[in-house]
């Protein structure tokens, strides 16, 4: 399976949280935003801060499995056309973030028409589902 893996699929199997993406093992090629990086770090930079019990060699086993996870996917950069095309409407209401990960899997998906979103993040599905994508990692009926 080819997949678009947003920062929260990440994330979960980064901190080993619970409900990891289950089609995890099923993905082949992976693809993410260059912005996945700066989430995924950014986030883990604030566990220092939020999760005193997280001692500073875990932190670096954590970002050490983060930087291992972004080296086998594929990349989009953060374009002037990524950008020109996350301003323009989408079919749902969506931030800033989520619509540069949607149209970065969107300009995949032209070379991939197979191409699945994996997200755990609600607004995010629903705008790729809208988009015509199919998702993985979070229905609309638990939330999850």
């Amino acid at each position: 399976m080819i997949a678009y893996i947003d920062s929260s699929v990440i994330l979960r199997l980064v901190l080993g949280e619970h409900d990891p993406l289950r089609e995890w093992p099923d993905v082949t090629q992976g693809v993410t935003s260059s912005l996945a990086e700066v989430e995924v770090l950014r986030t883990l930079d604030r566990l220092r801060f939020s999760v005193p019990t997280l001692d500073s060699r875990a932190l670096a086993g954590r970002r050490e499995a983060a930087f291992r996870l972004l080296e086998g996917l594929e990349t989009v950069e953060i374009t002037r056309s990524v950008l020109a095309r996350a301003a323009q409407p989408l079919p749902t209401p969506l931030g800033t973030l989520d619509a540069i990960h949607l149209v970065s899997a969107m300009g995949w998906r032209e070379q991939f028409d197979d191409l699945v979103f994996a997200t755990h993040d609600l607004a995010l599905s629903a705008a790729a589902r809208a988009s015509g994508f199919d998702v993985i990692g979070t229905t609309l009926e638990t939330g999850r």
